[in-house]
């Protein structure tokens, strides 16, 4: 296929799948129920952190999640008190505990009040090209308070190796200026031309039958061929085909 050709397939794919819709199935359904930005940013990056696995349960827990810190998420982590954490030991989802949230509460609380919050902290790691450095950079923040060595496991790492596909995930839905309203475009700091699409192993298998990454492993080097791909077919708005691939692997099986 020519890229011209896989450019015009791809388009439909996303017009078919970029849309309202899309909402309800998906984890992205979580921040729209929010209006303040913080809230949006917060509860995206919680729902992120937890989405794999069922849908089913990863929405079900998703909500609890949000009933747990009652349904003010930013509040919650400003101005939490210990009681407070200890009401979110029972929270469990696949390998994802109390204990790893109790963490993921201070470590946003650290961020908000030390570092001027998640958006600055994010544009001030970019490179030139890419927002894998960024996700790096914000590990390393993320991690610089006393925590549980197993909490590590939950936030991935480009450099790596990792594909980093649930915060990429996040990141698109925070920066990506979505005419259609799936995505909440609430960061205008970072471009969208700098996002990557979310590596998994759906859109992987997707990639590679359109001939859009050779590399067998949905890890950081598969990206980087994936980025470089869609980045020809769409240099300003180069994640909108994760929609394309996604309907095209999990409702077409293509």
């Amino acid at each position: 296929m020519k890229q011209s050709e896989l450019r015009d397939f791809l388009n439909e794919k996303v017009l078919q799948y970029n849309g309202k819709d899309f909402i309800e199935t998906d984890p992205v359904q979580i921040p729209h129920r929010f209006q303040s930005k913080e809230d949006q940013e917060i509860s995206g990056f919680l729902t992120a952190t937890i989405s794999w696995g069922n849908r089913k349960s990863i929405l079900t827990n998703a909500h609890k999640l949000m009933e747990m810190m009652d349904q003010s998420p930013y509040e919650f982590i400003l101005h939490h008190q210990n009681k407070d954490l200890k009401s979110l030991e029972s929270f469990v989802h696949r390998t994802f505990n109390g204990v790893d949230l109790q963490y993921f509460i201070k470590s946003l609380q650290n961020i908000y009040k030390n570092h001027s919050g998640l958006e600055v902290l994010f544009a001030k790691n970019l490179s030139k090209n890419s927002t894998q450095p960024a996700i790096a950079a914000f590990k390393k923040i993320f991690f610089e308070l006393p925590h549980p060595p197993r909490t590590t496991k939950h936030i991935s790492d480009p450099s790596k190796g990792s594909a980093a596909k649930r915060i990429n995930m996040w990141l698109r839905w925070n920066c990506r200026q979505d005419p259609m309203g799936v995505d909440l475009g609430i960061w205008k700091s970072v471009s969208p031309a700098l996002l990557s699409c979310p590596l998994d192993v759906h859109s992987g298998n997707v990639a590679r039958k359109l001939g859009l990454i050779k590399r067998k492993q949905n890890d950081a080097k598969a990206l980087g061929e994936l980025d470089a791909s869609l980045r020809k077919l769409d240099p300003k708005d180069p994640v909108k085909y994760d929609f394309a691939l996604f309907g095209l692997g999990v409702f077409e099986g293509f």
